[in-house]
């Protein structure tokens, strides 16, 4: 495909649930399916509600082939059925997520595959292989990957329609089992996806969340015989939020060393960092992680055991860091505990048996216990460094920051053999 010069939404017919025809839309939804991958979280889901999205994202069968025809099968008996029924008009759709604090809001829509949006993390060709499987099979786009973009912060153009639209009444409303409240607006009207479209057209966009989903939506195209730029395989389903009006969170992802015990952990580090113990709890552990300069970790055995890494040696830096990367690589987190402890002091093998990720910190730390490990705690890494890094076609480390909060999975979806897309 050709690329344009900005972000092309298109609007689409969306599949959503028949309200009367589940327990409730909350019964009925689920996170993306990556963070949905432990099996009990499946069942908890499954049990949930027989018509639960996670039926679809996560299809369990004794080999793939089998899982994505079950996938294929069961929404198209949904749809029989009227469990899911498609919108009567194509429209962009306005998605407010709220919990406290927190205020998100973005547009959902097709997004068209040729434009300028920027990777910053790797994907695993295997993963991608059986998503875009699922997809082909079942003709559909399950879930929104989230991208972000930067707008004026003002506003106008695209936040403008967004923020009239929410004024109205919404086509569904629930509150998921997190805490988060989801809103969902259709909107139609030729003058306001006009200026949406105008709007995007100046812009560039950043994967958020989703990088194995982006690149299956190319796989499909490459793939689909006959394809052209206005087939629906050539664009995806995303939502877009402007983040220099709703600011996305961005959180860090922590690492478990299951069979490396804190003590030979601190042993082998003498030397290559600073280490001090800190006194107090989890929370003023991570309090003067946040507070210290430069390169910095967190080390825990348990709940009451701290140590912070701080000031690496400059020789060990220059000797196992690549040089061939931006500054900036170089001197993220991230980079310094894969290249340097991992690799180099602690060589630990990069398989799951041997690194964990978490995205909670309690969680990290038990597991830590558990097993008699060490957690690494992080930082997160800022959504402009994660954007000046992509701008430069440079990729982060696997897992080096989350964003968030995710939309959830289940409030519609788009369907890839209807015409009317």
């Amino acid at each position: 495909m050709t690329s344009t010069d900005g972000l092309r939404l298109l609007p689409f017919r969306g599949l959503r649930y028949a309200p009367d025809r589940v327990s409730s839309l909350t019964a009925v939804t689920s996170p993306p399916y990556d963070v949905v991958v432990r099996p009990d979280g499946v069942r908890e889901l499954e049990t949930a509600d027989p018509y639960n999205i996670v039926r679809l994202i996560l299809p369990h069968a004794p080999d793939p082939a089998t899982s994505h025809r079950q996938a294929a099968d069961t929404l198209r008996r949904w749809r029989e059925e009227g469990i899911l029924a498609p919108d009567e008009r194509a429209a962009l759709y306005v998605y407010e997520q709220r919990s406290g604090e927190v205020l998100q809001r973005g547009l959902i829509g097709a997004l068209r595959l040729d434009g300028p949006v920027l990777p910053h993390e790797d994907v695993i060709p295997e993963v991608v292989e059986d998503r875009a499987a699922l997809m082909r099979a079942a003709a559909a786009n399950f879930e929104p990957l989230l991208l972000s973009y930067r707008g004026p912060g003002t506003a106008t153009g695209a936040t403008a329609v967004i923020e009239r639209t929410v004024q109205s009444a919404p086509l569904l409303a629930t509150t998921t089992e997190d805490g988060f409240a989801h809103r969902l607006w259709a909107v139609t009207d030729p003058a306001d996806l006009a200026a949406i479209d105008d709007d995007l057209a100046r812009r560039e966009a950043l994967i958020a969340d989703g990088h194995h989903r982006w690149a299956t939506y190319q796989r499909l195209y490459e793939q689909q015989p006959g394809a052209t730029p206005a087939s629906p395989w050539a664009s995806g389903l995303v939502l877009l939020v402007d983040t220099a009006r709703y600011p996305l969170q961005v959180r860090a992802i922590h690492r478990v060393l299951p069979h490396l015990p804190l003590g030979k952990a601190l042993t082998g580090v003498a030397g290559a960092f600073r280490v001090r113990r800190l006194p107090g709890e989890l929370p003023a552990a991570l309090e003067a992680l946040e507070h210290t300069p430069g390169n910095a970790f967190v080390l825990a055995g348990g709940p009451d055991s701290f140590h912070l890494l701080d000031r690496p040696d400059p020789g060990l830096l220059d000797r196992t860091v690549r040089t061939d990367r931006p500054e900036a690589w170089r001197r993220l987190d991230a980079t310094v505990l894969h290249s340097v402890l991992l690799d180099e002091v602690w060589r630990i093998p990069d398989r799951p048996s041997d690194i964990g990720y978490l995205h909670h910190t309690e969680a990290a730390v038990a597991q830590a216990a558990r097993h008699g490990g060490t957690a690494v705690l992080m930082r997160a890494t800022s959504e402009e460094t994660v954007r000046q890094l992509a701008r430069c076609g440079v990729t982060m480390p696997r897992k080096s920051t989350s964003f968030g909060p995710k939309p959830a999975t289940g409030l519609v979806l788009r369907t890839l053999d209807d015409d009317e897309n």
